[in-house]
C-alpha cells in the first residue's frame, strides 16, 4: 500500500523539479544580455554598472524565492512521508481508510500549493524582468 503512495509522490516530485527547470530556462532564455552599441554616450559606463547591479539584486532575490519553495515542498514531502509511517498505528480497516484519505489530500495539497508558489514566483519574475529592461533602455 505504501509503494504506490510512495510511487505517486516520487512521480510528483520528479515532474515538479522538471518544470522548475523548464521554467528557469525558459526566464533565462527571455534574458538577453546587453547588446554592444559603439557609440556609448558619456553615462553608460554608470548605466551598464547600475543595470548590472539591480540584475545580480533581481537574480538574488528569484533564486531565495525558488530556494524557499524547494525548501517547503521538502518539509511538506517529510511530513507526508511521516505521517505514511503512522499507517502501521491504524487499529481498523476504517481508520487506515481515514488515514489514507488524509494524507492523500494532504499531498495533494502539497502540490497545488507548491504550484501556486510557482506561478507567483514567475509573476513576480516577470516583473522585475520588465523593470530591469525598461530602466536599463535609455529614455529619449
Amino acid at each position: 500500500m505504501f509503494i504506490p503512495i510512495l510511487e505517486s509522490m516520487g512521480k510528483i516530485t520528479e515532474a515538479t523539479v522538471g518544470m522548475q527547470q523548464e521554467m528557469f530556462k525558459k526566464w533565462f532564455s527571455l534574458w538577453p544580455g546587453i547588446p554592444a552599441i559603439p557609440n556609448y554616450p558619456p553615462s553608460a559606463p554608470e548605466q551598464v554598472k547600475q543595470f548590472q547591479k539591480k540584475w545580480a539584486e533581481t537574480v538574488n532575490d528569484l533564486l531565495k524565492r525558488h530556494r524557499e519553495t524547494v525548501e517547503t515542498q521538502f518539509k511538506a514531502g517529510q511530513q507526508n512521508i511521516e505521517k505514511a509511517f503512522q499507517f502501521g498505528e491504524a487499529k481498523t480497516p476504517e481508520e487506515m481508510r481515514a488515514k489514507s484519505l488524509e494524507l492523500w489530500q494532504k499531498c495533494i495539497d502539497s502540490v497545488h500549493q507548491s504550484s501556486e508558489a510557482q506561478i507567483r514566483d514567475f509573476q513576480v519574475a516577470v516583473e522585475k524582468w520588465f523593470e530591469v529592461m525598461t530602466a536599463a533602455i535609455p529614455s529619449s
